[in-house]
């Protein structure tokens, strides 16, 4: 009886003012560094095609590939909104989420309904052998109805808010999808160019293998090389044309990603063969407390952080009573004529309160679950956070490394054709074999196809690193609450008590 009446006590109060049960949300924090460990490179400023960016250059328009200056890249990356089926999914699910705003925020209004029942019935007269008239009576039953259950615990209002966070966190899924899906192009296209690099060189030093054969052949005709020789030669040859040739298998495999990735058929797609024409962009910079508003799948885990902690309000309200206000009316009668006369109304009235008393500790297990789903989030969020500081600095790293191993390389690449053009004048002056011309085309070789590997690296690198900074992307774009909450009374808007 006392649990009845403060129950009673607690819904007038409630009913006045609004109660919204559950923890406050808070955004979780995660450890954010000063500054990357990985800086600039050492001679970032004097590398060519490189400056050092601003967190608001050109990357910030969203259209980040527009940096690497390609017009073949910037044609497909176009087309990737138009025709990508992941990111059709993706925004089916953003459409889905919003509707269950809806269908949350329905909660905070009454239910009405409507409807008429006709019954009739009758006897033949006939009772234990006897015979007398025959009676028929109608029953008309239009009515109307209408039932509200208060909010007064603020269940509905959790249930909008996870629905509205869940909403907010499929939309900053849709632009990781969207950004992964725009790399995934980008460094596709970049490793297609490299093996187009390379089988351009490979395809140059063939012409010039022809030229070798053609002199060790008219060496051997002259009695001044051996068959060996020739033998060699012509190894070397078809050696470096399989090698050309190999280069097809992986440039179409790639070639078919990118036709699947911006929606399109392989055999829709042929993009003309040429090597990388661009150096690495200056990708502009960005501070690491920065960096958690860039990354939209950061933004997606905070708000299914916000989520979660709906849903443990939402199994508070269990321990509380449920109020319910209903009302019915109509009319009845037995003919059409008496239906809409005074006396064939009828109408009920009242509340009910109910409430809870023997659960088995379900309740209480309910919101342990929800308690553990939040933490769960939270971990998540924070592994993410973490996750997004490693990727930076990989992509630094990898910049800084490989950018002083090209310039390596480039040294390596001189000595090595240094070195071929040695033993080729040696051989043609009779000094040594032929032998010492096929190891020195083999380094120079090797050493230039690295080279050209090289590059394919750093390009592909730019574009993680773009993508490890969010492409451009700010969190501040997310749709509003305001923006996709159905308008409701001011009353019941001051009363959430959520962000």
């Amino acid at each position: 009886m006392r649990s009845l009446v403060f129950s009673l006590v607690v819904v007038s109060a409630c009913s006045t003012v609004g109660c919204v049960m559950g923890p406050k949300y808070v955004v979780p924090t995660s450890a954010a560094p000063v500054a990357f460990k990985e800086g600039l490179p050492p001679n970032f400023k004097e590398a060519p095609g490189w400056k050092e960016g601003a967190p608001k250059d050109d990357m910030h328009r969203g259209k980040w590939w527009e940096l690497f200056g390609d017009p073949q890249l910037n044609a497909l990356e176009e087309q990737i909104d138009i025709n990508n089926q992941t990111l059709a999914g993706a925004e089916a699910q953003v459409r889905g989420a919003r509707a269950a705003i809806r269908v949350a925020h329905s909660g905070l209004y009454p239910t009405l309904s409507g409807g008429a029942t006709v019954t009739g019935n009758g006897s033949s007269g006939s009772v234990y052998g006897s015979r007398g008239a025959a009676q028929y009576a109608l029953l008309a039953l239009p009515s109307a109805s209408a039932s509200w259950e208060p909010d007064l615990w603020g269940q509905v209002h959790q249930q909008i808010n996870n629905a509205v966070a869940n909403a907010q966190a499929m939309s900053a899924n849709l632009e990781n999808v969207r950004l992964t899906v725009q790399s995934e192009v980008a460094s596709d296209y970049f490793l297609m160019r490299g093996l187009d690099g390379q089988k351009q060189l490979l395809d140059t030093t063939t012409e010039a293998y022809q030229k070798a054969l053609q002199l060790t052949v008219n060496r051997y005709n002259q009695g001044v090389a051996s068959q060996v020789d020739v033998a060699q030669a012509q190894t070397q040859l078809a050696q470096t044309q399989a090698q050309s040739t190999d280069t097809g298998v992986q440039r179409q495999q790639l070639e078919h990603a990118i036709a699947i990735l911006i929606g399109k058929a392989p055999t829709d797609l042929t993009i003309p063969v040429a090597p990388i024409s661009v150096n690495p962009p200056a990708v502009p910079g960005v501070v690491p407390s920065e960096l958690l508003e860039r990354r939209p799948d950061i933004a997606n885990n905070e708000r299914l952080v916000a989520a979660a902690n709906a849903n443990i309000g939402v199994a508070i309200t269990a321990y509380y009573p449920t109020v319910t206000l209903s009302a019915t009316a109509g009319l009845e009668g037995s003919s059409l004529l008496s239906l809409f006369t005074w006396p064939s109304r009828f109408w009920s009235l009242g509340p009910s309160l109910s409430e809870l008393i023997f659960d088995a500790q379900k309740r209480r297990g309910l919101i342990e679950e929800s308690q553990a789903s939040y933490d769960q989030a939270v971990a998540n969020y924070r592994q993410t956070v973490l996750t997004a500081f490693q990727q930076v600095e990989d992509q630094l790293a990898a910049l800084r490394i490989l950018d002083q191993e090209s310039k390596e390389q480039a040294g390596a690449v001189a000595y090595a054709e240094r070195s071929l053009q040695l033993a080729v004048n040696q051989y043609e002056g009779g000094i040594t074999n032929y032998l010492q011309v096929i190891t020195a085309q083999e380094i120079a070789l090797a050493n230039e196809v690295t080279a050209v590997q090289l590059k394919t690296r750093l390009m592909t690198a730019s574009v993680s690193l773009v993508q490890a900074l969010g492409g451009g992307w700010d969190a501040s774009t997310l749709p509003t609450r305001e923006q996709i909450t159905p308008k409701k009374p001011a009353k019941v808007e001051a009363s959430t008590g959520t962000r």
